[in-house]
């Protein structure tokens, strides 16, 4: 497999033409994981960033607007957007170990006649990915080599919005992935956390139609809400 540019690091403007072993995404984000992100939801909503790319997403979409979720874990973005007005949400995770958690959220909101979702690669297998008039990534390309294709994909795949999150390109931020992988290394996986190129990625979703409209920052995360350029797909 071709390896990026800096495979403990994560720091790349390059990337792997290949996703790493699907099973490894169980291995990181288990079902523990899953029970801890379904309660940290339950008592506090959504995080800072998460709210804010719902903020962005709801005054964008339409009215009845659809949702695509990439890589949506336990469900919480779409759910919030489900009650702000949206219509129909699709998740397509990696990890199946979210899956008990999910079905759980969904009976509590009793939004689950409204969601799909659905275990696949959309690099691997785009066909798994509906069109809808907005899509989300929350805290997803940092954990993809393939970046630009996994954007490719996500852009091309929103009707009017896509809004993503991803690190910080700070010192600290670099330093803390390169240990984190380090530590993967070690254990034998082939998991890796990225940190990839703001602009390599502004220059992907442009190329797929998509103009920046917004954008925010924390301590350690950023996100970038962008509208398709041109007249709305149907």
């Amino acid at each position: 497999m071709p390896h990026s540019t800096a495979e403990l690091g994560g720091w790349s403007t390059r990337y792997m033409t290949a996703c790493c072993d699907p099973a490894e995404y169980d291995d990181v984000f288990t079902s523990k994981y899953a029970r801890r992100t379904a309660k940290s939801f339950r008592a506090s909503g959504l995080d800072d960033t998460a709210a804010k790319m719902a903020d962005f997403a709801a005054d964008q979409g339409p009215d009845g607007a659809t949702v695509l979720e990439i890589g949506g874990g336990v469900g919480g973005l779409h759910l919030e957007l489900l009650r702000r007005g949206a219509s129909q949400a699709t998740n397509i995770e990696l990890s199946t170990a979210y899956e008990g958690e999910a079905a759980r959220l969904l009976a509590e909101s009793g939004l689950a006649d409204r969601v799909t979702r659905r275990n696949a690669d959309v690099v691997a297998d785009p066909s798994a990915a509906p069109e809808a008039d907005v899509v989300v990534l929350h805290r997803v390309v940092c954990c993809y080599p393939d970046f630009a294709a996994l954007l490719g994909v996500a852009a091309d795949r929103a009707r009017r919005v896509l809004v993503f999150s991803y690190p910080r390109p700070r010192l600290l931020t670099r330093t803390e992935t390169v240990m984190e992988n380090l530590g993967y290394a070690i254990r034998g996986r082939t998991f890796r956390t990225f940190v990839h190129s703001p602009e390599a990625m502004l220059a992907v979703v442009a190329e797929h139609g998509h103009t920046p409209a917004i954008g925010g920052q924390n301590v350690r995360w950023q996100y970038t809400g962008t509208v398709r350029e041109g007249p709305e797909r149907p």
